[in-house]
Order: C-alpha cells, then sequence, then structure tokens
C-alpha cells in the first residue's frame, strides 16, 4: 500500500528527467523510506534539505551528467559555452573600460578631470570607497574567465557574484534616484545579464560537467583580442560612444568571423553548441543595444550616431538570427545521427 510519505517522495521526485527516474526512482524511493516506521509515514514530510538535494540533482541530470540522453547534453554544452563567452565579453568590457577612462582621465583637461574625479570625493565619506569598489570589481569577471579555464569552478563562481554587485547597486540607485524608464531600464539590464551568467555558471559548470573549453583559439589571445576590439570601436568613434557601442562592435565581428570560417571550412567549425551559445549572447547584447538606441534617441543625440546605432542593432540582430538557424539545424542533425 503507497502511503503519503511516499507519493510526497515521488511527487519531488518527477522534478528529474525521466530517463534518471526510469533508472533510479524505486531505488531512490527505497532509500528514503528506509528506517522510518509504517505508522509514520501518512504525518512526514520530505526534509527541505532532500528536496534541495533532488532538485540540484535534476539541474545536474539536465545539463549533460554522465549517461545523459543527447539532448541535455547539448543543452549542457550550450549553458556551458553561454557562460564562457559571457564571462569572456564581460571581462573584456570592464578591462577596456577601465583602461579607456584611465587614459582619458591622464588627458584630459584639468576642469574636466575634477568633474570626474568628483564622484569619488564629492558625495560623502562613502563615497569614495563606492566609486572605488564599484570600478574594480567588474574587474573580477577576468579572475572567473581564468579560474573557469584552469577548472577553478568555486572560485569562478564566487568572483562572479562579487562581479556581478554592482550592477545590482547600480540598479538600487537609479530606482532611488527617480531617473528616467529608459535609464532605468538599461540599468536592469545590464543587472540581469551579469546575474544570468552568474546562473549559467552554477547550472552549467555542476561537478559532473566537464571542463570549460574555448573552441575557437587559445584563451589568452581571445581576451586579448576582444579587449583590442572593444577599444578600437571606441576610440575610432567619432564624439562619445554610448556603452553599447563597444560590445556590439566586437560581438558583430566574433559571429561575422564564425561565419564565414563556417561557410569557409564547414569541418571545423562543426560544433552545433558554439552558434546556439553566440546567438544566445548576442540577443543579450541586442537588448541592450536597443536600450542604448532609446536613450540616444531621447537625448536628442546626433544623427549620425542614431543611425550607426540602429544599423548596429539591425546587424545584431540578423547575426543571432543566423547564428540560431545554424546552431538549430547543427544540433537537430547531431540528435538524429546520436
Amino acid at each position: 500500500m503507497t502511503t503519503v510519505l511516499e507519493q510526497r517522495y515521488r511527487t519531488v521526485l518527477r522534478l528529474l528527467p525521466s530517463y534518471y527516474r526510469a533508472e533510479r526512482e524505486e531505488e531512490m524511493v527505497e532509500a528514503y523510506l528506509h528506517g522510518i516506521d509504517e505508522q509514520d509515514r501518512d504525518e512526514l514530510r520530505p526534509a527541505w534539505g532532500e528536496v534541495a538535494s533532488i532538485a540540484a540533482l535534476a539541474l545536474r541530470t539536465r545539463m549533460g551528467a554522465a549517461g545523459a540522453p543527447a539532448r541535455y547534453a547539448h543543452l549542457g554544452a550550450v549553458v556551458r559555452l553561454f557562460a564562457l563567452l559571457s564571462v569572456l565579453w564581460q571581462a573584456a568590457s570592464a578591462l577596456t573600460g577601465q583602461a579607456l577612462f584611465l587614459a582619458w582621465l591622464h588627458g584630459a583637461p584639468e576642469q574636466e578631470r575634477e568633474v570626474a574625479l568628483g564622484g569619488f570625493t564629492g558625495h560623502g565619506a562613502s563615497a569614495g570607497p563606492y566609486e572605488v569598489v564599484s570600478r574594480l570589481l567588474p574587474l573580477a569577471w577576468t579572475v572567473v574567465y581564468l579560474a573557469l579555464l584552469r577548472d577553478r569552478r568555486r572560485t569562478a563562481f564566487a568572483f562572479a557574484v562579487l562581479a556581478a554587485l554592482p550592477h545590482l547597486a547600480s540598479v538600487t540607485r537609479h530606482l532611488d534616484g527617480g531617473q528616467d524608464t529608459v535609464a532605468v531600464s538599461f540599468s536592469l539590464t545590464a543587472a540581469a545579464f551579469s546575474w544570468l551568467t552568474v546562473l549559467a555558471l552554477c547550472c552549467g559548470f555542476h561537478r559532473d560537467a566537464p571542463p570549460a573549453r574555448l573552441p575557437p583559439a587559445s584563451p589568452g589571445p581571445v581576451l586579448m583580442a576582444t579587449c583590442v576590439l572593444m577599444g578600437a570601436a571606441t576610440v575610432v568613434w567619432p564624439g562619445d560612444a554610448d556603452p553599447g557601442w563597444a560590445g556590439s562592435a566586437a560581438f558583430i565581428a566574433a559571429a561575422a568571423g564564425w561565419l564565414v570560417a563556417r561557410y569557409r571550412s564547414p569541418k571545423h567549425t562543426e560544433d552545433p553548441a558554439l552558434p546556439v551559445a553566440l546567438a544566445a549572447l548576442g540577443l543579450a547584447v541586442l537588448v541592450e543595444r536597443t536600450l542604448g538606441l532609446a536613450f540616444l534617441a531621447r537625448t536628442d543625440a546626433p544623427g549620425l550616431l542614431v543611425t550607426a546605432a540602429t544599423v548596429q542593432a539591425g546587424v545584431l540582430a540578423v547575426l543571432a538570427a543566423a547564428l540560431t538557424a545554424t546552431g538549430t539545424r547543427g544540433l537537430t542533425a547531431r540528435r538524429g545521427t546520436g
């Protein structure tokens, strides 16, 4: 006779994918019920620790754990690549932004330099430490990138949380400061992007997942090349580039380069998880680019800047669609032959 406690355990175990339940459900239920008196089984509930353990197991088994079907293995590969590419993008963005800020500060006129440094000194005793921390913490994305590629997963996750904190603080400041809707939306999107990266790291790089791997080239040169692309996109643009310009330009170069390489040499770019992960990153960048475009239009920016940003958003959308189509076809073909 099935007891209430057994039914409750089976309900919680439905979090697990069907392939795993088919192999292990009876064994797990028996283990959970072992040692519990029959008369008590209609009064008890699964412990919260047990529910959390099952939820974590459900996550691992859906993200490409050993013995998982092809669709779960592919999902895990996409999530891990998205996390790695997003960390790379954010590390390059933080490094480039701080380098350009310091270069500008060194050569800026005295009055403009005082205005820039006023954020550190002109708003109370806590302003200086807060500004320093908010500028330094995003550099932790570089630590995350290096730790991930050395398979130091706990270190990578801890520093990712630290790196994402400034965006959360920025959202709080914008909401408290009564900023307009576009500014608040831009801040929320940046924070969501950062924490989505943290979530992807947590989900994709579980203890049963394979080590992080960057398919196209060596990790160091890729980070340097991304920084150079972002820096060059900012420097060559006449006037002040908005925050989304450099990151969008770097993504366009990377995505277009991959599509050209695939066209010229399909055998060397046949991993279908990479274009899907790139497409997911492109969609996140496109959302930021679109909000940046709305901000430019609202602030009466020069027509050339608005036009360039509009063209950039269109190119991002086309590339994301092309990558999605390419990756989806590749995953379907892999699943059909798997």
